[in-house]
């Protein structure tokens, strides 16, 4: 983003670094000139007050947007603001629809007239391939080979489209599949800290800030790299230099004092940390963590805990800038010229803490003493729900009270045992969350070789997985001839990607599964990663706990969660001895010493030189050519979107809903997984039929994720997830629905298509968090391709309320205190909503819902079109298309 013409404050001035001058706009400017109490301003808004005086244009950035960023006070009245990110990241999942709508774009210009060459991203968007590779093979030396070669296989039209992309678009780069995770990739690699960007004759400097689609993005936040995770939607509209609408939020300040516990790890303070804040409240606000405590933790462990920011509900979990990030910027490779200008701006800027930096002023407050922290887990089915690990045995003998208690006897591999609820059937070192920590995973590995060295293996039930989120990692762990032994415990290497956290843990072995399924076993996973919601890390595993890697390790030697691992044994040695856990963990000092014998700065530089380079099939993979892409008719993966077909040059005026039909009704905490999955796809469900009659076997399908270029089988996969409850259809589980009025049970999606034939809108009433989880823009795009007008809830989470206004979505509120219940809604009820035809930002609008008995209940609703431009958006069907008539223009 170059700087503007306007410079309000006069705060536009040069920086000299060496021997090189630097354009900037300095903060302290407005504090001599009295406009700005810098030092009380939360390091957070320092940063994005940057971000408005180089942007101020007059249009999206005005002066007095400046002016109340400057003046801003804890608890003051909210401003809405335009703030302008600096570059763009993007993971395979979500990138591929956005470099999808990105070719239909071209496609739809075109077609009006216009130069197809000007749809680009303005500004750095780099994309990640993380999310593809699967577990399907485990436990073994090939086992890495042969689940990339499956990958490739699955994906090779998408890579080839992707690849299309990289040639034709200008400022957009791809890291291709088996490199890493883009979170981890970002830290280690593409994260600036400060950019330097040149602009004529002159090179601006400014602190770097991103935008992902990914809600882990929040991870870069342990770097002073202000930024988090969006749609795919609103990531579009930023790489074509459509600012961010928000307004000012709060920013709660988390103290953190002492240091870590022995035996304790970054993973159990997260889960702390996580549980603490979603008790907080901190949905649409800022964390900004300060205090002496910062000192003692690596830019790694910070890492940890920036990562779950989604988990603990926040838009950041941010970290300034100390002396802790230049030793992770040297660490990592990154060149003495960018150290140099990060310690230099940061410094000039007031954006560098230390401990005796002056506490700013911040709109609430929490406390953390780390010397309280201890071991812990979370689950079964929410990253909040954190037990210590002395008490995890006892909270899931809970969970499993009235499950079956069934011993089932399989026979696997050579191997005889019997199987019942509790059995840990995926253990899984997975997860940018935690593999991007040395310690973590060096821990880990001293585990599995003190375990290894007294006689014990896993289970002969549980699937073990190695996945990190970096090459680096393969590199240390060998260094440090840890490698043997986590292979020794069939934790080989599987891939470099996201893989179980996301739910591309792969099939269970057959038999294993068979007894799961058949007899209703409450079966267990455990992962190093960030989620374990309900359903997503595997379709048959119905508990999913949380933990640090060394504890996956360790849970994969018991083989159970109904164990207490503080002080029942993990097995016996070679002389029948019982081992406990507490005597193979290793010490700090172990751990400490192992980091820095085994882990080097050449390792970074040798992996992150060849970043963009790829493998052989990468490399021989035919690419398409063309600034405008051909789309495949007969093509399964990638299609034309219908967003922009027959769209006329000025939207329609806004209008009020009538006749309304209800899709679902759904509850408390509905993820975004349950809207719009990412994993397997049923032979049987609307999308398996679909590819089926498309001549796609079975074994062919792949994930809804890897599908997300094909809005064909994307809509079909809508409201999909296998342990979705709607409740118009009680006692289901699954896509299904009433068609109303007649009562018929059928498909969401087939409803759907007999109401679009019928001329009816749609509408889904649900609880509280609605769309909780990851940045799915699927989730809102099929909303809407299915016919959904809008959605009536009790609250929702913060990107998925955005990404419904950006298809044109209606996302309303219930007034506080009221519910469905409340107000007696069933759901077969007809719908209107009036006040639409003059919306204005946050307005109340009243919804009326007349049962078939005539009688008609009244609400009043809040509309949850938070600010001026997003009821623009909304006007014109959706970002997308706003985008693309002010393009034409």
């Amino acid at each position: 983003m170059t700087i503007s013409a306007a410079n309000s404050f006069g705060t536009r001035d040069k920086l000299n670094v060496g021997a090189q001058s630097f354009e900037i706009h300095r903060l302290e400017a407005l504090e001599t000139k009295g406009i700005s109490h810098l030092s009380k301003l939360p390091f957070s808004l320092r940063i994005l007050l940057e971000n408005l005086l180089r942007c101020e244009d007059g249009r999206f950035v005005r002066k007095d947007d400046i002016a109340a960023l400057a003046k801003w006070t804890p608890n003051g009245p909210q401003k809405e603001i335009a703030f302008m990110p600096a570059r763009v990241l993007l993971q395979d999942f979500t990138g591929v629809p956005a470099v999808v709508d990105l070719a239909a774009m071209r496609e739809a210009v075109q077609k009006m007239g216009g130069n197809p060459k000007r749809i680009n991203p303005l500004f750095p968007a780099e994309l990640v391939i993380d999310h593809s590779v699967q577990v399907d093979n485990f436990g073994s030396n090939n086992a890495f080979g042969l689940n990339a070669e499956l990958e490739f296989l699955r994906n090779v039209e998408r890579y080839a489209f992707l690849r299309w992309g990289a040639k034709a678009f200008r400022n957009f780069k791809v890291v291709p599949p088996d490199t890493g995770i883009c979170h981890q990739v970002n830290i280690e690699y593409l994260a600036r800290v400060v950019c330097a960007m040149p602009n004529g004759n002159r090179v601006e400097a400014y602190p770097d800030s991103l935008v992902g689609t990914d809600s882990h993005t929040t991870m870069v936040n342990s770097l002073g790299v202000f930024g988090w995770g969006v749609g795919g939607i609103e990531a579009e509209a930023a790489m074509l230099g459509q600012p961010l609408s928000m307004l000012v939020p709060e920013v709660v300040g988390f103290k953190l004092h002492g240091r870590l516990p022995e035996g304790t790890t970054a993973t159990d303070l997260v889960l702390t940390v996580t549980e603490m804040l979603r008790k907080k409240g901190v949905v649409g606000k800022f964390v900004e963590f300060y205090g002496s405590g910062l000192s003692t933790l690596s830019v790694p462990d910070r890492a940890t805990i920036a990562n779950m920011a989604p988990e603990y509900g926040a838009t950041m979990g941010f970290f300034p800038v100390d002396d802790e990030t230049l030793a992770y910027l040297h660490f990592t490779a990154r060149s003495h010229e960018q150290i140099a200008l990060v310690e230099a701006y940061c410094k000039e800027q007031m954006l560098f803490r230390t401990d005796s930096t002056p506490e700013p002023a911040f709109s609430d407050k929490l406390e953390l003493d780390l010397a309280s922290v201890e071991p812990t887990v979370a689950g079964p089915k929410r990253p909040q729900d954190r037990v210590a690990l002395k008490n995890a045995k006892a909270s899931f003998v809970k969970v499993v009270e009235g499950a079956s208690a069934k011993h089932v006897h399989v026979k696997n591999n050579g191997d005889s045992f019997d199987l019942s609820s509790g059995a840990v059937v995926i253990a899984a070192i997975t997860s940018c969350t935690n593999t991007s920590n040395p310690s973590l995973m060096l821990g880990a590995g001293l585990l599995a070789k003190k375990a290894v060295e007294r006689g014990l293996d896993i289970k002969p039930w549980v699937k073990t997985s190695l996945a990190p989120g970096s090459k680096v990692v393969t590199d240390y762990l060998l260094a440090a001839g840890l490698t043997q032994y986590l292979d020794k415990l069939k934790f080989n290497l599987v891939g470099y990607g996201c893989t179980t956290c996301i739910g591309n843990s792969g099939p269970l072995p057959d038999s294993i599964g068979a007894a799961i399924k058949d007899n209703n076993l409450v079966a267990v996973a455990v992962l190093s990663g960030n989620r374990n919601f309900e359903g997503r890390i595997h379709p048959l595993v119905r508990a999913n706990y949380l933990a640090s890697p060394p504890l996956v390790v360790a849970y994969a030697l018991a083989g159970r969660m109904d164990l207490d691992l503080t002080t029942e044994p993990l097995g016996t040695d070679k002389a029948g001895k019982p081992v406990y856990l507490r005597e193979i963990w290793p010490t700090p000092q172990e751990v400490e010493s192992t980091v820095r014998a085994a882990v080097s700065t050449e390792q970074y530089r040798k992996e992150y030189s060849e970043v963009f380079e790829g493998d052989a099939r990468w490399k021989a993979m035919p690419v398409p050519e063309g600034d405008l892409y051909k789309w495949e008719e007969n093509s399964t993966y990638i299609k034309l979107p219908p967003y922009f077909e027959n769209m006329p040059k000025t939207p329609g005026a806004l209008a009020d809903i009538h006749g309304a039909r209800v899709l679902a009704v759904l509850g408390d905490s509905v993820t975004t997984d349950h809207i719009s999955p990412a994993g397997s796809i049923a032979v049987d469900s609307p999308a398996g039929k679909y590819l089926v009659a498309k001549g796609v076997r079975p074994h062919e399908f792949n994930s809804y994720g890897a599908r997300r270029g094909n809005h064909e089988v994307m809509m079909r996969g809508t409201f999909a997830n296998i342990r979705l409850r709607n409740q118009l259809a009680p006692g289901t589980e699954g896509s299904w629905t009433l068609h109303l009025p007649g009562g018929e049970k059928m498909f969401i999606y087939d409803a759907a298509v007999k109401y679009r034939e019928d001329g009816v809108p749609l509408f889904v009433l649900a609880g509280k968090e609605y769309g909780s989880g990851s940045s799915r823009d699927w989730a809102a795009k099929g909303t809407r391709l299915l016919g959904v007008r809008a959605v009536l809830a009790e609250s929702y989470e913060r990107i998925h309320r955005s990404n419904l206004v950006g298809m044109g979505v209606l996302p309303l509120e219930y007034k506080a205190g009221e519910n469905r219940e409340s107000l007696g809604l069933t759901g077969h009820e007809v719908f209107d909503v009036e006040g639409v035809a003059s919306l204005a930002p946050r307005k109340h609008v009243t919804v009326k819902a007349k049962s078939a008995d005539g009688t008609v209940k009244t609400i009043t609703a809040l509309v949850r079109v938070d600010t001026p431009e997003e009821v623009s958006y909304y006007q014109h069907g959706g970002i997308l298309q706003y985008v693309l008539r002010q393009m034409l223009e």
